[in-house]
């Protein structure tokens, strides 16, 4: 019976890594041919491949396709790094947003903006160190310090702490210096708007790095998910596990985002969604959330391009009202609010 179930699994988890994939097509499509001014498919697809020099060849080259670009790579990039971090921690409330590392992230951006530096290179590095200096404050209050692992509702609660001290400097600093509000509230809700290729340029390798690092973590995770007595067993070392965990995140989380602001609960929704439909086994969990969040991600933008003609939402808005749901039903199921 145990024989017949196997290939069975095999074969819905194949077949929903393809649905995914062409899930994904549909998005990128939907994102280069949707948006405030109505393109025909077919001239969005002639435009495409031969530009003419006109407006509407402008906007799709301009506006639309690195918007989808960006989408394709921060969206896998918080799908992964949520994946991860759920895996590690055995928490399905884990998250980049939730666990602090956005907020570090913005927390060092502002505090470059601050002191002069508006460099988008610069301000990418700034954004993995603030990252990983609040993922590990994180779990100093949580108590991983303490050579135990923090409960679940304990690592959230930590990552909420840390979170509000850090929104607090950001917020201080932002009202002492007008010019640093100007610049970080577009910057601050999360969108894909106004960006160009040049954004993607210097955070394109450092999320290629966390991706690698990342999908190569998914056979020590499982042995992991067995315990750490057996993960030794098995020739592993949790404590480089969970370092080499930690870094993934913190280049994937910071380099995305240091390109388009915070975007919460793609990293949450998307990664628990994908192992309530496969399993734990993150062979399958990791690569799925790297499909998976871009669509959530393009399509959370699109959505916002034509809800409100004819200005647009940005795509951090419509991820929050999309994901809080989600994370209300999360937290309720675990029984953590009664």
């Amino acid at each position: 019976m145990t024989e017949t179930r196997a290939p069975r699994a095999a074969v819905g988890r194949t077949a929903l890594l393809v649905g995914t994939a062409a899930l994904l097509l549909v998005a990128v499509v939907l994102s280069v041919a949707v948006g405030a001014r109505s393109l025909a498919p077919g001239v969005v697809w002639e435009l495409l491949w031969r530009p003419d020099g006109s407006a509407d060849a402008a906007i799709v080259h301009e506006l639309r396709v690195p918007r989808t670009l960006l989408g394709l790579a921060v969206g896998a990039a918080l799908g992964l790094s949520g994946a991860l971090l759920q895996s590690l921690t055995r928490n399905p409330l884990a998250d980049p947003g939730l666990l602090g590392v956005n907020a570090g992230a913005a927390a060092a951006v502002v505090v470059g903006l601050a002191a002069g530096v508006s460099g988008l290179r610069a301000q990418v590095w700034l954004a993995v160190l603030g990252a990983g200096v609040a993922a590990a404050a994180v779990h100093l209050v949580g108590g991983q310090a303490a050579g135990r692992r923090a409960a679940p509702e304990r690592l959230v609660l930590a990552g909420a702490a840390v979170s509000a001290a850090l929104m607090a400097l950001v917020w201080g600093l932002t009202l002492l210096d007008p010019d640093v509000l100007d610049r970080f509230r577009s910057w601050m809700v999360g969108s894909l708007s106004g960006r160009d290729l040049a954004v993607l340029v210097p955070v394109a390798p450092v999320l290629a790095v966390g991706l690698v690092l990342g999908l190569a973590l998914a056979g020590p995770l499982n042995a992991m998910a067995l315990g750490e007595d057996t993960g030794r067993a098995l020739g592993l070392r949790p404590g480089l596990v969970r370092g080499t965990t930690g870094l993934a995140v913190t280049l994937l989380c910071g380099a995305a985002t240091a390109a388009v602001g915070p975007l919460t609960f793609v990293g949450l929704a998307v990664p628990h969604a994908v192992r309530s439909l496969t399993g734990p086994d993150d062979r399958w969990v990791l690569p799925l959330s790297v499909l998976a969040a871009p669509v959530l991600v393009l399509l959370a933008d699109v959505l916002g391009r034509v809800v409100v003609p004819p200005g647009e939402l940005p795509v951090g808005v419509v991820t929050a009202f999309l994901g809080a749901p989600v994370l209300i039903a999360l937290v309720r199921r675990r029984g953590v609010v009664r």
